[in-house]
């Protein structure tokens, strides 16, 4: 792959491109959506979404253990967990505020519901406990719970992925299909429940991390049997999107997403096929550096995705006022291009106004300790 600052271009420009697709998916009347992944595809943009997160967090583990030690890259884990909590507890903020403006401002749509804002009103104390212990996960911020779990297990999965992969990948799979009756063990609030199971999801994870440590595509990409897997990806990922254009575009139903479908699972595979040779070849790298903007935004991915979830829930409460929930060309084709234009902004402003942000708290900090010892 072609390394751009000691990163993969094509790492960031992937994680970009997803992060849009994910907010242009949450705009009901999107038009780009109509043309993104789970049109075409049982599976949509949360499994390139999480396999993406295992490869890059296995390649971060291995920088900071080939610079530091093994005990310092565990320790960088546990704070990248605490610093995705605190995501989602912003997150969830942003969500109840969202919906409160809306809600004064007589806007209605349906993904506001979800967000629970009469629960808000009626037992504030107790949603807020709900939040922080994860019982309760407003719509949009969901999929960063599991996130603090993974990061938690990460080490244990980096070195197992190093020493005895396939027992990783066992465990995995072990996981995932005790994933149902280890689901009912989750914290849940009364009609609330995750809309990810990190027992099933974290095989997603450990893909992801797995083709990081061992050479599996390249194994099979030279392996003689990579004619068959190619015409297998192929008769896969061409029979789904025939499937779903002509005969159900509703398929697969959404409880399949919760515990992660096998067909799910399958149709990620054949298109990470094909994308590593269009990744192999090049391609990808090329589409990069002629789109410097979607890297910019997968190099922020945690910032991309809890600006992106505003983004996403305005702009759909929005156009489902203005349209009354009908489709209409013009104006989502304009959300769109505001989605884009939003998260593209946010990514290119936040992270250094964040950094500097937290340069003065140092510096204040410094200071006052300054004149304590002084004092």
């Amino acid at each position: 792959m072609t390394t751009q600052s000691s990163r993969f271009i094509e790492l960031d420009f992937l994680r970009g491109l997803v992060l849009l697709m994910i907010v242009v998916d949450h705009i009901g009347g999107s038009i780009l959506s109509r043309f993104t992944l789970h049109t075409y595809a049982l599976n949509d943009a949360s499994e390139v979404f999480v396999f993406l997160g295992g490869y890059s967090a296995a390649l971060a583990y291995a920088a900071i253990e080939r610079r530091h030690t093994a005990a310092a890259a565990a320790r960088r884990f546990v704070k990248r967990a605490w610093e995705i909590y605190l995501a989602f507890v912003i997150t969830a903020m942003l969500m109840f505020a969202t919906a409160l403006l809306f809600s004064s401002l007589a806007i209605d749509a349906p993904n506001l519901a979800p967000i629970g804002l009469d629960l808000l009103f009626d037992a504030p104390l107790r949603t807020f406990n709900e939040v922080l212990t994860l019982h309760r996960q407003p719509y949009l911020a969901s999929v960063l719970p599991m996130y603090v779990l993974f990061a938690l297990a990460a080490p244990a999965m980096f070195r197992m992925a190093s020493t005895r992969p396939l027992v990783l990948l066992a465990t995995g799979v072990a996981l995932w299909l005790g994933a149902r009756r280890l689901g009912l063990y989750l914290p849940t609030a009364e009609e609330s429940r995750w809309s990810f199971n990190p027992f099933a999801w974290q095989l997603m994870f450990v893909l992801g991390v797995l083709c990081k440590r061992q050479p599996v595509f390249q194994m099979l990409r030279h392996g003689r049997f990579a004619p068959h897997v190619s015409m297998a990806a192929l008769a896969i990922v061409a029979g789904v999107a025939l499937y779903k254009l002509v005969l159900d575009s509703s398929y697969p139903p959404g409880d399949l997403k919760f515990n992660l479908a096998f067909g799910r699972i399958a149709n990620f595979l054949a298109l990470a096929w094909f994308t590593g040779l269009a990744i192999e070849r090049g391609w990808i790298a090329k589409l990069a550096q002629r789109l410097p903007a979607v890297c910019t935004i997968g190099k922020n991915g945690l910032i991309g995705f809890v600006t992106g979830a505003v983004i996403s829930l305005a702009l759909d409460a929005l156009l489902y006022d203005l349209t009354g929930g009908l489709l209409h060309i013009p104006l989502g084709l304009a959300a769109d291009a505001l989605a884009i234009g939003m998260l593209l902004a946010a990514a290119k402003t936040l992270p250094g106004l964040l950094a500097r942000g937290g340069a003065l708290i140092r510096q204040s900090r410094a200071v006052l300790g300054k004149r304590r010892a002084l004092n």
